[in-house]
């Protein structure tokens, strides 16, 4: 038994996971009886067109939405059973997520973006500027810290998003279509940072329809139609 335990403190798991969304009278179901494991500090992509379930899944792992049916395991806790003050503390500690559109704050530079990501994530007053400073050294803007979103590249912008979902240090980093809307150059650079946050010792799940990009990450999972394919 005990082995078990720390087995599954050592993965996600997916087990007969659903997602149906009804919509008046349309039913749509999203995820259809889907089930696989990700190993921690695994670097996975999940493959598929648009519409084949990517994005639910995504949300499902980061808890930001809940299945129909089926269970999620993420490294031991069952975040399908949490509550909602439970999962947004969960979501603060444990997961950075980079969606397909940027989603900084307009107002803010590309420092206080990541600074009020490291205060959300209760890191201490005084760290938060260093560490935001040193993410940002990471994804190459250092030179860049007091610049506005406004003024930056959208390469750039989706760097300073993957520094904020850093700045908790989270052990999963889940990522949307974070390259989509992206030249190829800058595609290239996006999934690179992915593989080093990997290296850091981040379990990363990168949705994507690019299966050249995919083929950066250690293991691909292909979707369709809400359904694992392979």
């Amino acid at each position: 038994m005990c082995v078990k335990g720390v087995s599954l403190m050592e993965k996600i798991v997916v087990d007969k996971v659903s997602k149906i969304y009804e919509i008046g009278k349309v039913r749509v179901e999203a995820l259809k009886d889907v089930s696989f494991t990700i190993e921690r500090n695994e670097f996975i992509s999940l493959v598929g067109p648009s519409g084949s379930g990517k994005s639910t899944l995504i949300y499902l792992l980061g808890a930001l939405d809940k299945p129909t049916n089926g269970s999620i395991k993420v490294f031991g806790i069952d975040i399908t059973r949490l509550n909602g003050s439970e999962i947004l503390r969960w979501r603060r500690r444990n997961v950075g997520i980079i969606f397909q559109f940027f989603h900084l704050i307009p107002t803010l530079t590309a420092l206080e973006n990541v600074v009020l990501a490291a205060e959300l994530a209760g890191i201490p007053k005084e760290e938060r500027v260093h560490k935001a400073r040193e993410l940002l050294e990471f994804v190459g803007l250092g030179d860049k810290v007091n610049r506005f979103p406004s003024e930056l590249s959208g390469g750039e912008q989706q760097r300073v998003a993957i520094a904020r979902a850093l700045a908790g240090d989270p052990d999963l980093i889940l990522a949307d279509e974070p390259t989509a809307n992206l030249d190829y150059s800058n595609k290239i650079k996006i999934v690179e940072l992915l593989k080093r946050a990997k290296d850091l010792g981040k379990t990363v799940v990168f949705a994507t329809h690019d299966v050249e990009l995919a083929r950066y990450s250690d293991r691909i999972i292909k979707i369709k139609d809400g359904v694992i394919e392979d």
